[in-house]
């Protein structure tokens, strides 16, 4: 079956297809142009599907930051489908391209499940945030909370990042904006008192989700993954089995940098899912796939835009969508 086929099929209706068409479609503009332009023009240049094809190919691909190691297996990937389907004509290598694409981001079976944010039922769920200042963290952290509470979701927040000079200011102002309570102490805190104070307040009021922010650069010589690992603790101790998601946040405008970023960070803690930002200001969209590939971490969140219902869950087919959009209603 088609990419398109599938695509289609997702969906209960033409309308909400549509809506999430349009979401990645706009958020990967920078990306989608960049790329759409290059595989135009190469299947332009060559008449038949040969290793000079395929090498230039590479390069495109590597150009939008799929990382090395993705773009081997996918060329590779590539290369047997041509050889098993005999296809001799370039134009029909880029339905093959988006589905191959599609297939290195679930990797084996449907992975698609796991992008969903594991949210407990009638229990408090506690999400901690970690990633370097700068990324988006606190952002993300009042986009989710008025996704949630649009949801119909108690939400609370807790400013654990003390050390990061208004950080505390810049939380309350999400919290204001959304409407929801926001646990905090004085600049220079303990981050774990922080952190648990917002729990015991998030059970006394009944609510349905933490969301913790964290540090992403401390000012003394404390480590910053041992300050992590200790808010970690204090977590688990609380509340058997939390934090229930631990969401890296990193910049998709960083490229390769945030590839190292999420590297560090995953050695140091569980990190159980990535949130991806910005991804509207890169033309390098493709670094959701080496992420995914080189990491076998899920993204689970993508930055559309700058508005507050810009935060996506995301989509391996709906990204993908947004990348060839051009090439495949070309197709179709």
């Amino acid at each position: 079956m088609s990419f398109l086929k599938k695509w289609k099929e997702k969906f209960t209706s033409k309308e909400q297809q549509e809506e999430v068409s349009d979401k990645y479609k706009e958020g990967l503009t920078k990306t989608r142009k960049s790329f759409s332009e290059k595989i135009n023009d190469l299947v332009a240049r060559y008449r038949k599907v040969d290793e000079e094809f395929f090498e230039d190919l590479e390069e495109i691909l590597i150009a939008a930051d799929v990382g090395v190691t993705t773009v081997m297996d996918l060329i590779e990937e590539l290369e047997m489908e041509v050889k098993r389907r005999n296809i001799k004509d370039t134009s029909e290598v880029k339905g093959v391209i988006s589905e191959k694409l599609v297939d290195i981001y679930q990797g084996e079976g449907d992975s698609e499940d796991d992008t969903s944010l594991n949210i407990q039922q009638d229990e408090l769920t506690v999400i901690l945030f970690v990633g370097v200042n700068g990324v988006g963290k606190t952002t993300t952290i009042g986009k989710l909370a008025h996704q949630l509470k649009e949801e119909g979701k108690e939400v609370l927040l807790t400013a654990g990042d003390t050390f990061r000079a208004g950080a505390i200011e810049q939380l309350s102002e999400w919290g204001n904006r959304v409407g929801v309570d926001v646990i905090k102490h004085s600049e220079g805190s303990d981050p774990a008192a922080v952190i648990y104070d917002g729990i015991r307040a998030a059970k006394s009021r009944g609510v349905d989700v933490l969301l913790c922010d964290t540090a992403g650069r401390l000012q003394n010589k404390v480590n910053l993954m041992n300050e992590l690992s200790k808010v970690k603790r204090v977590i688990e101790r609380e509340i058997p089995n939390a934090p229930h998601e631990v969401l890296l946040v990193l910049d998709a405008t960083t490229g390769q940098n945030a590839l190292s970023q999420a590297k560090t960070f995953a050695e140091a803690t569980d990190v159980s899912g990535i949130v991806l930002t910005k991804l509207d200001g890169t033309a390098k969209g493709g670094i959701v796939l080496a992420i995914r590939n080189e990491l076998g971490t899920p993204v689970k969140l993508v930055g559309l835009g700058e508005k507050m219902t810009d935060l996506e869950t995301f989509d391996p087919h709906a990204f993908v969508y947004g990348l060839f959009a051009d090439l495949l209603e070309e197709e179709e």
